[in-house]
């Protein structure tokens, strides 16, 4: 019996689903999001995205408005079929030895090598004077953004840094564009600088991956879903140059939701004892959908390969790590959260 047929007659349960972001690792939230969509039983109320979330996030709100959790299903599948046709006219492609092996990382792809070494001399500014940018354009063929600004289906907080301030901007539905996405999405080592109103912004991880406070006075659920692609706890230390500036960069961009987890963990545990009234704060109900070992064990650089066979194969990840949720914590939503902030993230 499929999962709607036994939602069938019962109002869904209403969650936030906040998404990360991580390249083309972002296919993984790609397949939690399908997997969360198909079931039935569950409805989305809002959704935070950053970099590569952002734009599953505006992708889900145009497919909705299209048509539907059928629809956003379909403008999810429509979107990475796009980036993974445009990742293979990329120059920089895995090695011949990667293939063979089966090694979805880039780090014995000699172009790869390439442009990493010479983004780390060179400006973008300098290597990229015109700011031609195909991403871009991909998402202006995509994405509806009128719809996206029409949307009043589901409530979506896209967050940037202004570069500035050092303060994260958070846009919502009415104020999405395509410069909105490209600007949450801005890597400043690749990216010039993405200009909205005079303001210049970079990728939104800096100051959110992604955030959460959003959802707490502008959405009626407390459950929130955090679909995570960057690990934030690693048992091994590095050792070579590449793998310290990948953990470098990991901790920097999980250090403000791990102060949003914090704060959430330590308003729950003032309320337990009293010492704040529940009825002026509200409790937050935090579950996570990872992709345990199979994620973690991919490279940084495997975040740069957008193969549509790799951007499939972590969607399939992606399905089954959500599968493994609603089976284990459906039925705590709306009661309970489904992780120990304290003990999952050292709270």
């Amino acid at each position: 019996m499929s999962a709607k047929k036994v939602a069938a007659g019962k109002p869904p349960k209403m969650i936030n689903v906040a998404l990360q972001g991580g390249g083309s690792h972002g296919a993984f939230t790609w397949g939690v999001l399908d997997r969360l969509l198909e079931d039935g039983r569950i409805s989305f109320e809002a959704i935070s995205g950053t970099s590569a979330g952002a734009m599953n996030a505006v992708v889900v709100a145009d497919g909705i408005m299209k048509g539907g959790p059928d629809g956003a299903r379909q403008a999810l599948e429509d979107f990475w079929q796009a980036v993974g046709r445009e990742g293979a006219k990329s120059p920089i492609q895995r090695s011949l030895l990667n293939m063979f092996t089966g090694d979805w990382s880039l780090e014995s792809s000699p172009s790869y090598l390439f442009f990493d070494h010479l983004t780390r001399l060179i400006s973008p500014y300098e290597l990229n004077p015109l700011n031609h940018n195909p991403l871009r354009d991909l998402l202006e063929a995509q994405i509806d953004f009128d719809r996206v600004i029409a949307c009043d289906k589901i409530k979506l907080f896209v967050s940037a840094t202004n570069v500035h301030s050092g303060r994260a901007r958070v846009f919502t539905c009415d104020e999405i564009t395509a410069d909105v996405v490209m600007a949450s999405a801005c890597l400043p080592f690749m990216f010039q600088a993405v200009e909205i109103d005079g303001v210049p912004y970079w990728d939104g991880g800096y100051m959110g991956n992604p955030v959460l406070f959003p959802f707490f006075n502008a959405c009626a659920s407390s459950d929130v879903v955090l679909v995570q692609i960057n690990p934030i706890e690693r048992k091994t230390t590095p050792r070579t140059a590449r793998e310290i500036l990948n953990r470098v960069n990991e901790i920097a961009f999980n250090s403000s939701l791990l102060k949003e987890l914090r704060a959430i963990e330590f308003v729950a545990r003032l309320i337990d004892e009293g010492k704040l009234d529940s009825s002026d704060y509200k409790e937050v109900l935090l579950h996570r959908v990872d992709g345990g070992e199979e994620m973690l064990a991919l490279p940084a650089s495997s975040k740069v390969n957008a193969e549509l066979a790799f951007l499939i194969h972590l969607r399939d990840i992606g399905r089954a790590a959500a599968s493994r949720w609603l089976e284990e914590s459906f039925d705590r939503i709306g009661k309970e959260s489904s992780v120990d902030i304290r003990t999952l993230f050292g709270g």
